[in-house]
Order: C-alpha cells, then sequence, then structure tokens
C-alpha cells in the first residue's frame, strides 16, 4: 500500500498539473488532520469492543481512501481540496489505528522478543514498500511513455487499495489476548489496554480532552516528554525539505518516472538491508545510542541532494539516507516501549502523533514559503535544504535531555 500508493500521492498532484506547494500541502495537511481524528480512538475502541476490532475497522476505511482517487485518476483531474479530503481519509484511518494498535501489540509481543520481531517486523515492511515503489515506477514509465500515464495512476491506486484489504485479513487472524483473572499479574500491554478502556467509559464530552490533558501534563515530568519533544523537533526540521525532493527531481531536474523510482526506491532497499545489523547494533549499545547515531546523521541528508544531478550520485545519497533513518525508527519504535511507562503508552502515543503531525505541517508550510518566496527555482531549493540542515542541528540540545527509564 505504502510503496505503490501512498509515496506516489505528490508525484499524482504533480501529473495533475498543480504546483510543488500543492504536493508539499498533500504530504503534510492530510496527517494533522489524521491527528486529530485518532483522538476519538479511545471512543472508538470502546465503541467496537476491543482493540483488534478498532483496528480492523480502520484498515477497512484506509484501503477504500483509495476509490476516489481512482476516479479522479480515470476522469483526468482533480481540484487540491479533493485531493486533500481523499489523503485526509487515508491518514485519518491509518493514524486512529495507531494508539490502539500500539496496545494491541503491546500484549501480543514479550518485552524479551520486541527487538529481534521489530527488527524483522521493519524489515519486511521496507521489502514490501520498496517492491511497491519499484513495481509502481516502472507502470508509471510504461504509461508515460504511451501517453496514458494518469491511467497509470489508476492502476497503482487500484493496487494499493487491493493491498491494504490483503493486510487487514492478516489482522484479522491476530488474536488479542484477555484479560487476566482478578490476582494474576498483568502483562504491561493489557494494564495499557484497561487504562485506555477506563479513560473511554468517562462522559463522552470530555473523554478527547481529558485524555490529552492528562497525557500532557504527565509528559512534562517523565521522560517521555523530552523524547515527544526532540522527536517533533527533528520531523519539523525534516519536513520542512523533504515534501519538496519529489518535485526537486520530477519537476526542477526533468527525472524520468524510472530515474525518480532508482534513486527514491534505494532508500527502500537500503532499510530493508540494514536492519537486521541495526538490530544487532541495538541489543548492544542500546536504543537511546541508537537515536544518537539516527539523529546526527540526519542533520546533513538535504545538504548532499544538491552536489549533483547523477543519478548514481543521488541513488547513493539515497543509500546513506535509508540507512539513517531506518536506526532512527527503529530506535524510536523501541524507546517507546523504554522511555515511556505502559500506564502512559495509549496517552503519550496519541500526544506524539498529534504533535508530529503539527510539525509536519509547520515544516512542510514554512519550507513552502520560503520556496515560493525565492521563485520556485533551483536556488530556492537549494536554501530550503540548507535551512533543514540547520534545523537539524538546533536539535541537539533537546536530544541530550532524552533518558530511558
Amino acid at each position: 500500500m505504502v510503496g505503490c500508493g501512498e509515496t506516489y500521492i505528490a508525484a499524482f498532484a504533480l501529473a495533475l498539473g498543480l504546483g510543488p506547494v500543492a504536493a508539499g500541502m498533500l504530504v503534510s495537511v492530510p496527517i494533522l488532520v489524521g491527528a486529530f481524528v485518532q483522538l476519538v480512538t479511545p471512543l472508538g475502541v470502546k465503541w467496537v469492543g476491543s482493540n483488534r476490532e478498532w483496528v480492523i475497522a480502520c484498515t477497512i476505511v484506509q484501503s477504500l481512501s483509495f476509490i476516489p482517487l481512482v476516479f479522479w485518476a480515470l476522469r483526468g483531474h482533480a481540484h487540491l481540496t479533493e485531493l486533500l479530503v481523499a489523503a485526509s481519509v487515508y491518514w485519518s484511518a491509518g493514524m486512529a489505528g495507531t494508539p490502539a494498535w500500539n496496545t494491541w501489540m503491546g500484549m501480543l509481543v514479550p518485552q524479551r522478543m520486541r527487538m529481534p520481531y521489530f527488527t524483522q517486523r521493519s524489515r519486511l515492511s521496507q521489502c514490501g514498500v520498496f517492491v511497491g515503489f519499484v513495481v509502481g515506477g516502472i507502470i508509471l514509465q510504461v504509461g508515460e511513455s504511451r501517453g496514458s500515464t494518469l491511467l497509470a495512476f489508476a492502476v497503482l491506486f487500484t493496487a494499493a487499495g487491493i493491498c491494504r484489504l490483503l493486510s487487514t485479513i492478516f489482522l484479522a487472524a491476530c488474536s488479542e489476548p484477555d484479560e487476566l483473572p482478578i490476582g494474576k499479574p498483568r502483562h504491561p500491554g493489557v494494564v495499557a489496554a484497561v487504562a485506555a478502556a477506563e479513560l473511554a467509559a468517562r462522559p463522552t464530552q470530555t473523554t478527547l480532552f481529558f485524555n490529552l490533558k492528562h497525557a500532557l501534563t504527565t509528559m512534562a515530568v517523565s521522560p517521555s516528554g523530552a523524547l515527544v519533544a526532540y522527536l517533533c523537533s527533528l520531523s519539523f526540521s525534516a519536513q520542512f525539505a523533504g515534501p519538496y525532493f519529489t518535485p526537486y527531481m520530477l519537476r526542477e531536474n526533468d527525472f524520468s518516472y524510472s530515474a525518480f523510482m532508482l534513486v527514491a526506491s534505494s532508500s527502500f532497499l537500503a532499510k530493508a538491508l540494514v536492519l537486521p545489523s541495526v538490530g544487532r547494533l541495538g541489543a548492544r549499545i542500546g536504543s537511546l545510542r541508537l537515536l544518537w547515531i539516527g539523529g546526527l546523521a540526519a542533520i546533513p541528508l538535504p545538504l548532499l541532494w544538491l552536489p549533483s544531478m547523477h543519478i548514481g550520485y543521488l541513488a547513493g545519497v539515497q543509500v546513506a539516507a535509508g540507512v539513517c533513518w531506518a536506526t532512527y525508527e527503529l530506535a524510536v519504535a523501541l524507546l517507546f516501549f523504554e522511555a515511556v511507562p505502559h500506564r502512559e503508552r495509549t496517552g503519550v502515543v496519541t500526544v506524539y502523533n498529534l504533535g508530529i503531525a503539527i510539525a509536519t505541517l509547520c515544516g512542510a508550510g514554512a519550507g513552502g514559503i520560503v520556496l515560493q518566496m525565492l521563485g520556485e527555482d533551483t536556488s530556492a531549493y537549494c536554501a530550503v535544504f540548507a535551512i533543514s540542515s540547520l534545523l537539524r542541528v538546533a536539535t541537539i540540545p533537546l536530544l541530550l535531555r532524552v533518558r530511558v527509564i
């Protein structure tokens, strides 16, 4: 779904004739909408009766969100507002299921298995993204050569929706452990699930705000607050440049879809190949040091896009980026178990998603403003990428405050 669907939404906007700032909005605005929608997760879990059922419902809605994209691709045009609505439904469904999924996985995956499990899971996920992205690039290149680029996008989005339905079937095959009888020790994930259920039982009009207020109050005096502050700050600095890499290649440098696919897919392949080594490294040095490695390595990445437009060079840069972000993302996944007490996890994940979404929108918006003010030419892109690197340097003081329990 991600490889042949989500990653090509910005390229779809460009193919419809929208500009780079519009493409950046499609990457950022729907995430913010999704972050607010995910605040209903406690109510949703209570309504359907379990974390598992809520997650499955969300993934079904996410798969259906590709239908209007297919229609607009076949129609041949779409307004930015229409694309924003469809993308917002996609991200809202995905993000609304995330807090419940974290609680569910906390019950399913024992602590001793987390490092190898999440390493292998991330590796398989990146392989799936890589395959989807490569297949998508090939389909788009064939479609472009035959003058049917939008038809090719329709094929991609159809495949993405079907893949999400298939993943829903696999999710439905997973069990959800029942709460243990009174008097028996509970798994931390069960405690988190019970806490979420108790929170959902509060009056409807106060549940969302109480959940957010309680999580923020708790995070202010716990290690989870420093972690979320750093992650949101790095997200802002990364999104200042990230959404504009696709238009930089496709519009500013006139890359073909096949060239774009070769460069961008290098990152996904590198993530998949390096994750076992990153997992072993994390087991030796700990997730916090792993975060330091990934966070510091991310600082110069935007500047590395500038020296050359040679496909081989850019593919090498994306390999380095893939290694960097694989390290960072695995560290973040593990730190949510190590820096966040299980009683706080659902609330912290909710606040984290909201904070990341706000940082994503603000970062992409700020980068878009700079890009537009400077004329949307090559020098404007260079300025945006350079500022993004400087902003990443500014996150180091926040990284110094991150601690584990």
